[in-house]
């Protein structure tokens, strides 16, 4: 069994659209592409070492776009994310695919990602990838949430939950809040919803 850990960078309000660079997701007219950049020119020590331990070589689990935009740019970069290359990237597409980045394996149904996870393997790492999220989470396919929360609000934009998401429980077992404001934290999957009526 693979355990499925998503990691996104989020506004206040949930949006993790083109959270990287202006040209990144312009989809519905979206303006705020980049909105993480000013927060890391003044990343501090801790928040670095954070995203040290998170981006450890890794297989990853990724939708279509978010694909295509890692394999126009990591070959070519490779030396700031060591072993993007070697790992073996899962793309999930509503049509067979194929691409020359070393590793590339394309699964085109919610079957094909069940039988990822029940096989042996490292941790699956799901970056971006709204629509694949949206899926995993319907599915209940997400063991873990790694959160990196900017104390910004856009009112706009593709949001981390949306309807049909499965009610699940977590739990925190790692954060960090920087200098800066951004809130970096990992929940597991804790079972159930519960709920009660406070101070009964």
């Amino acid at each position: 069994m693979r355990k499925v850990s998503v990691q996104e960078f989020i506004t206040l309000d949930g949006v993790m659209q083109a959270p990287g660079g202006p040209e990144e997701d312009k989809s519905s007219n979206f303006k705020y592409g980049g909105w993480t950049a000013p927060y890391f020119h003044e990343a501090d020590e801790e928040a670095s070492e954070f995203m040290a331990k998170i981006m450890q070589p890794t297989d990853l689990l990724l939708g279509k776009k978010t694909f295509d935009i890692f394999e126009d740019y990591w070959p070519k970069h490779a030396d700031a994310w060591p072993g993007i290359n070697e790992v073996t990237k899962y793309v999930v597409s509503s049509t067979p695919g194929k691409s020359d980045w070393q590793n590339s394996v394309f699964l085109t149904s919610v079957d094909d990602i069940k039988k990822l996870k029940d096989s042996d393997g490292s941790e699956l790492h799901v970056i971006g990838s709204s629509v694949l999220v949206q899926t995993l989470l319907e599915h209940d396919l997400v063991d873990e949430l790694v959160l990196m929360m900017f104390p910004i609000a856009l009112g706009s934009g593709k949001r981390l939950f949306r309807e049909g998401t499965m009610p699940a429980a977590f739990k925190m077992t790692d954060s960090l809040v920087t200098k800066n404001g951004v809130i970096f934290a990992i929940y597991e999957r804790a079972g159930d919803v519960e709920t009660g009526t406070v101070g009964a």
